[in-house]
């Protein structure tokens, strides 16, 4: 079993362990972020993806469906020498917040090995994701807690922002006020 594979299989548990420290953590990096925040998490994404390969995963693919735009419609289309009109017919629906989704989970274009048929037009959803290595970071706190619970590298980022800015963090803010 791989690093990523294990981390996977301990995703539930690791979720349940750590899920009431992350809100606690995140809600107080929200509301003010330290200067260093973006560079921390930054290095965080790169040591966990130094570890973690989607391509042993796939959960995000397999279970969480990208808001995708006309744009992103469009790359896609093209992509694969479709009329937009076409792609949409065959593979967007609408979901019940009028944002475009793919009609049907896993992702279409996700193949059996993980690799994505689709990859180098794939929405810009898809290619963010987990998130974590965006600036302003402290922006998408709520959107990655909410991918803990399916991308292992997001959990590890996490965790580790918890232990650099958890309880001490909290600490530092409530002595300022």
């Amino acid at each position: 079993m791989n690093k990523t594979e294990e981390l996977l299989e301990n995703l539930e548990q690791d979720y349940k362990d750590n899920i009431e420290s992350i809100k606690r953590t995140f809600k107080k990096l929200k509301k003010k972020p330290p200067k260093t925040f973006d560079y921390f998490v930054q290095e965080q994404h790169e040591e966990v993806f130094e570890k973690v390969d989607c391509l042993s995963c796939g959960e995000c693919c397999k279970s969480l469906g990208p808001n995708i735009t006309d744009l992103d419609i469009r790359h896609m289309a093209k992509g694969l020498k479709m009329k937009p009109a076409k792609f949409t017919e065959q593979y967007i629906e609408m979901d019940e917040d009028d944002n475009f989704v793919f009609n049907t989970m896993p992702c279409p274009f996700l193949m059996p090995d993980n690799y994505c048929m689709i990859y180098d037009h794939r929405p810009k959803a898809c290619r963010e994701y987990p998130h974590t290595d965006r600036r302003k970071f402290s922006q998408l706190l709520g959107i990655t807690e909410l991918n803990i619970k399916t991308c292992p590298a997001a959990m590890e980022v996490s965790k580790a922002i918890v232990k650099e800015f958890g309880a001490e963090y909290v600490k530092v803010i409530r002595t300022q006020k």
